[in-house]
């Protein structure tokens, strides 16, 4: 038990509007996992900015204030990115063996990749279905993330006494938290968007196979604050009260709803652009069975309902506790549900574990 427990991983979740944490313990034999921790602690809005870390002062106390609160004692994490500086490919390469891909990924990332090789960290794998062996070709997972990126979010990790174990992108932490919670059909076409504050990700699976993945980052929850501020002459304190509801003085709360159902089908055109996108290169007219929809922005009056109605299909919340349950009294149910719709790609980072690729 021991061992096990050192294997697991804090999911740590740094985004421009706050930093969140997932603990998790892994019941072991199939039987899937508990909820041993979450939280949240905010940032100000100068803190992180569009994925770029400003003040990393900020954040690193912010990151020691949300492991003291929360009395998550485990600081070795896992945590992710996402936005510019991460290019997701699907590639399809003649089949070779596992030596001739490794020495010849390199060359061949060269023609997907839009920085100089030697500034990026690389990882690839093949894909479910694809071969070693026979003829034809194979589809491999090309990643890809400048180095910088990756060093300016491990060093604050560091500096705020925790150890960066596993740095992954949000798009792949997102399929983590599905497949723990869902069961697809092998068929079956999902979407699954993170509306985040800077950044929203859209992952395309077929069954649980990865599919398309796209960062967009002039599409997120910002949006909304940065019209609410323009139109109605706030300030970006009031404007963030004002989309979550709060009052604030001045504000009628009829003149809100006509500002945030004008992003709203802003932020769907822009998520129909990316569906089309994958529909033309894949060659594929098969429909979305399902959009799930996650992130601080998904929370807003009346987007669920936008997307259903563009795209014709359901569109739920994605539930990142669907099958795992809180573990212990401090975890109430009301917490789990405040905090639980921009939790995903923390709860998805805590499925990690010590030595995973």
């Amino acid at each position: 038990m021991l061992i096990s427990r050192a294997r697991n991983l804090v999911g740590l979740d740094i985004g421009d509007s706050a930093v969140k944490l997932a603990e998790l313990r892994d019941l072991g034999r199939g039987r899937g996992h508990q909820l041993v921790a979450l939280a949240s602690e905010p940032l100000s809005n100068e803190a992180i900015v569009d994925g770029a870390i400003m003040d990393s002062g900020v954040v690193i106390e912010a990151l020691q204030r949300l492991f003291r609160n929360s009395g998550v004692r485990n600081k070795q994490v896992a945590t992710s990115l996402s936005g510019h500086s991460v290019i997701i490919k699907r590639v399809s390469l003649p089949v070779m063996n596992e030596q001739e891909l490794a020495e010849s990924i390199q060359w061949e990332a060269e023609q997907y990749i839009p920085y100089a090789i030697e500034d990026v960290s690389m990882d690839y794998q093949i894909l479910e279905g694809s071969s070693l062996s026979g003829e034809g070709n194979m589809d491999v997972l090309l990643v890809a993330v400048k180095k910088d990126k990756i060093n300016d979010y491990t060093n604050v990790v560091s500096q705020a006494g925790l150890q960066p174990v596993v740095v992954e992108v949000d798009a792949f932490s997102l399929q983590n938290v599905f497949e723990a919670n869902y069961d697809p059909e092998p068929q079956q076409i999902v979407a699954l968007i993170d509306l985040g504050a800077a950044v929203t990700s859209i992952t395309l699976l077929q069954g649980t196979t990865p599919a398309f993945w796209r960062d967009l980052t002039n599409v997120n929850g910002n949006q909304y604050t940065d019209a609410i501020q323009k139109e109605l002459n706030l300030n970006a304190e009031a404007a963030e009260k004002v989309k979550r509801g709060e009052d604030v003085s001045g504000v009628k709360p009829d003149s809100v709803m006509p500002i945030l159902s004008s992003v709203t089908e802003e932020v769907c055109s822009e998520i129909q652009k990316t569906i089309d996108f994958y529909k033309a290169t894949s060659a594929s007219d098969e429909p979305l069975d399902r959009i799930y929809i996650t992130g601080g922005a998904s929370q807003l009056p009346n987007i669920r309902e936008a997307l259903a109605q563009r795209f014709r299909t359901t569109v739920e919340h994605l539930n990142p506790f669907r099958k795992i349950q809180a573990a212990g009294r401090d975890l109430s149910p009301d917490a789990v549900a405040r905090l639980g719709p921009g939790s995903a790609v923390a709860v998805g980072l805590a499925l990690r574990k010590v030595g995973d690729r």
